[in-house]
């Protein structure tokens, strides 16, 4: 007689059902937190939810991606260039100006460099609510702000500094940049530091200017930390919400700019104008830029490797 044999799982088995198990509470916790609100939003991007149809709202299907997409007084297009102006202006900034903060850091015969370092540092240690709320009532106020002094003190006229789309966009820009250059002059500080010293020693021997030393030895070798950084930056410079929010666009306190980034976009059609379902499809399509721009990165990411 033929024995049977009694299946038992594996060791493997055993194993990774032990490991869904004990990550079975944290994936609960990301589903409800992070995949169903997502889905939740997708569902309402398809309906006409809004003040007058809170409970009795039907579906709409691509309504609301149509209005969003393809009219252009809906103001979507228009706040969606603004933000890529946004996110371009600020990165190039912060670029150009953290590099040089960083290599001036990083002169031979500098001293008090740390004590430099550790100030350069307070922006990004302050609370950005608190920050840009300085900004707005201290320096760009109509009434007392100091760039107001400054211009009573040269028999000018006061200006009013975030009243027009244009000045409000360079205000805006200026406080976005106190908040994110600490950050971007760390990490070229850091990147800086690890390159040989003795490649600009060699570059010197050889007679190469200032100019053909950074763009032969510094951003070559510099690239692969500053990427990822830039990266980042860029994700969290495009969907920046706070600087241009609080600065031009906060409740009781609206200054006449009508400068709109996407995110001040979908909060204004959601709790200004509690449209919902617009704004709700408006969030799908930041998300689906975000999710495309990322792709797209790693794809560039590993084309490069």
């Amino acid at each position: 007689m033929k024995k049977t044999r009694t299946a038992f799982p594996s060791a493997k088995q055993h194993r990774s059902a032990v490991a869904y198990l004990v990550s079975a509470p944290s994936l609960l916790l990301i589903a409800s937190t992070v995949v169903f609100p997502i889905l939740y939003t997708a569902y309402i991007s398809m309906t006409n939810m809004n003040v007058y149809h809170w409970f009795d709202y039907s579906f709409v299907g691509f309504t609301n991606y149509q209005r969003a997409l393809f009219v252009f007084d809906s103001g979507f297009l228009s706040a969606l260039a603004v933000t890529a102006l946004w996110t371009v202006v600020n990165m190039a900034f912060q670029l150009v100006i953290a590099f040089i903060m960083a290599s001036l850091l990083n002169l031979p015969k500098l001293r008090l460099r740390n004590v430099y370092k550790t100030l350069l540092m307070f922006p990004w240690a302050m609370p950005g609510y608190v920050s840009i709320l300085l900004w707005k009532t201290g320096m760009f106020n109509s009434q007392f702000g100091l760039l107001n002094q400054w211009m009573e003190a040269l028999g000018r006229q006061s200006v009013r500094w975030l009243a027009s789309d244009i000045s409000a966009f360079i205000c805006c820009t200026v406080v976005n940049l106190w908040l994110a250059l600490p950050f971007m002059i760390m990490i070229m500080d850091g990147s800086l530091q690890s390159v040989d010293k003795a490649y600009y020693e060699s570059a010197v021997i050889d007679g190469a200017k200032w100019l053909k030393r950074q763009t032969a030895i510094t951003l070559p070798c510099i690239r692969s930390v500053i990427g990822p950084a830039v990266v980042i930056t860029v994700f969290t410079t495009f969907k920046q919400f706070d600087v241009v929010f609080l600065l031009t666009q906060q409740a009781g306190a609206k200054t006449g700019s009508h400068l709109h980034t996407i995110l001040t976009y979908a909060y204004e059609n959601a709790f200004i104008a509690s449209n919902y379902g617009y704004s709700s499809a408006i969030s799908v399509l930041i998300f689906s830029l975000l999710i495309v721009f990322s792709l797209t990165t790693r794809v560039r990411v590993k084309e490069a490797a």
